[in-house]
């Protein structure tokens, strides 16, 4: 897929961050609002919101890749811009975002 700054984004699928997640090899960061995120996100996922979204701000992912993740996939793809910007490697978000997972039946921490 191709980024709104015209920037190719790589997406994986619900299915594939699941994998990745229960490898350990995956830290989903959630960069929807702090009252989105309290309303349900992914469990271990790290709120930065997109509002304050700076990529010094990501926490360190400990060797494992940095999935980026919003409700549908603008705001994570929003942000992905900003990682390209700042020459980032993180260049990977969830595919349709929060609302993709729980609908392909995966857990959301409420």
């Amino acid at each position: 897929m191709f980024g709104f700054g015209g920037k190719a984004h790589k997406e994986i699928t619900p299915a594939a961050l699941h994998a990745m997640l229960e490898s350990g090899s995956a830290l989903v960061v959630d960069v929807r609002e702090p009252n989105e995120f309290a309303a349900g996100h992914i469990a271990g996922a790290v709120n930065l919101p997109l509002s304050r979204f700076a990529v010094a701000d990501l926490p360190d992912a400990g060797g494992r890749a940095v999935v980026l993740q919003c409700a549908g996939g603008k705001r994570s793809g929003m942000a992905l811009d900003r990682c390209a910007a700042a020459k980032a490697a993180i260049d990977t978000h969830l595919a349709g975002g929060l609302a993709a997972w729980a609908a392909a039946g995966y857990p959301v921490v409420r």
